[in-house]
């Protein structure tokens, strides 16, 4: 079933008794990464979530630095307090905001304000998406978690999937693993019964009770913007900027793809190459400028017939990013080459100032 398309922004009318259970289910089905995108309305979300909050099916997960996903054991006692750490203040947050005026903006357009929850496309984050495919197509390579396998202090974070029976696909609540929070073996004691004890073999966690990451249908909705960037290394403005310049280099470029890439593909998921075009002036040098300081330099740069610059695949961008940022140069004293890794521009002496002659 479709998502209802009115724009997040607004603010619905209904209460939970006035919708009906089949408008309530329409609304909390999610879409996978990949469909056509459609919009999320967040307030009508938690609106019709109320009338099944009670009944939701909560799995919890883990995943690691290298991104790979493993499954929990959990005991009903711990079950039992999923709800609350994970959805009732979320839940809460959200339908106040109705009342409070509270907006939802775009994450890439604006730096985060007062009383404004930000979002973007799940699509936009490479690796929240690596994380997906473990959650929908590789259900059975999932491995349970075990403390000695696996080692809970290599544990990144933590993934609430939560599930009901009329929902399609449930909806995603991501929270961090602060290694400071995680207590292990002869590090740790515990009290019980006045008594100090050793922690044996046993190791203690401490789930963050604060709101950071909700993900449904298409979208991530950003409770915390530093946990999206420490949780999977996504910066919304600089990613926004890199944009930006992709289109501006676009403009000033004819560039030649392979099918199936795109410069915006190969930027996407690139830390170095994103940090690299916030500082490039596409502008400022012409595309016969680019390939003769190529040929100069002796960095291979390939042209197809009709004179465009062919970018292949990583290698080739980063040459030609490089030729951009101006960061290939040769020393007219030993005549050896280089590739810059950091400039910074020279300051000029008071002498260096004065008009020729002076």
């Amino acid at each position: 079933m479709d998502q209802p398309e009115s724009p997040a922004t607004i603010m619905p009318e209904p209460t939970p008794e006035t919708v009906s259970e089949a408008t309530a289910e329409t609304a909390l089905q999610t879409s996978a990464p990949g469909e056509d995108y459609q919009e999320t309305d967040i307030f009508q979300w938690a609106n019709n979530l109320v009338q099944y909050v009670d009944d939701l099916k909560i799995d919890l997960y883990f995943f690691n630095k290298n991104y790979t996903v493993y499954r929990t054991k959990l005991s009903g006692d711990v079950a039992r307090q999923l709800r609350p750490l994970f959805i009732d203040e979320l839940l809460e947050y959200i339908l106040g905001g109705i009342d409070n005026g509270l907006r939802v903006r775009n994450f890439e357009e604006a730096e985060k304000e007062d009383n404004v929850l930000q979002k973007t496309k799940i699509t936009n984050i490479e690796k929240l998406v690596e994380v997906f495919g473990w959650l929908r197509t590789q259900q059975t390579a999932i491995e349970e978690f075990v403390d000695e396998e696996h080692d809970l202090k290599r544990m990144k974070g933590v993934i609430a999937v939560c599930k009901h029976a009329s929902f399609d696909r449930p909806f995603y609540v991501f929270k961090s693993l602060p290694t400071s929070q995680i207590m292990k073996g002869p590090t740790a004691w515990t009290l019980k019964d006045n008594v100090f004890r050793p922690f044996d073999k046993m190791s203690a966690l401490k789930i963050p009770g604060e709101n950071q990451l909700l993900a449904v249908g298409h979208d991530l909705f950003v409770f915390n913007q530093s946990k999206l960037k420490q949780l999977f290394g996504y910066d919304a403005k600089a990613a926004s900027i890199a944009q930006q310049k992709v289109a501006e280099i676009e403009a000033n470029f004819k560039l030649s793809f392979v099918e199936g890439v795109s410069l915006q593909s190969l930027v996407k998921g690139k830390p170095s190459t994103i940090r690299k075009l916030q500082s490039v002036q596409p502008s400022l040098v012409t595309q016969r400028q680019i390939l003769d300081h190529a040929e100069e330099i002796g960095v291979d740069l390939m042209e197809d017939d009709s004179g465009a610059i062919i970018i292949m695949d990583d290698k080739d961008l980063t040459k030609f990013v490089n030729l951009l940022n101006d960061d290939y140069v040769e020393s007219p004293m030993t005549g050896q080459r280089y590739e810059i890794l950091r400039k910074r521009p020279l300051k000029q002496s008071d002498e260096d100032m004065l008009p020729p002659g002076a």
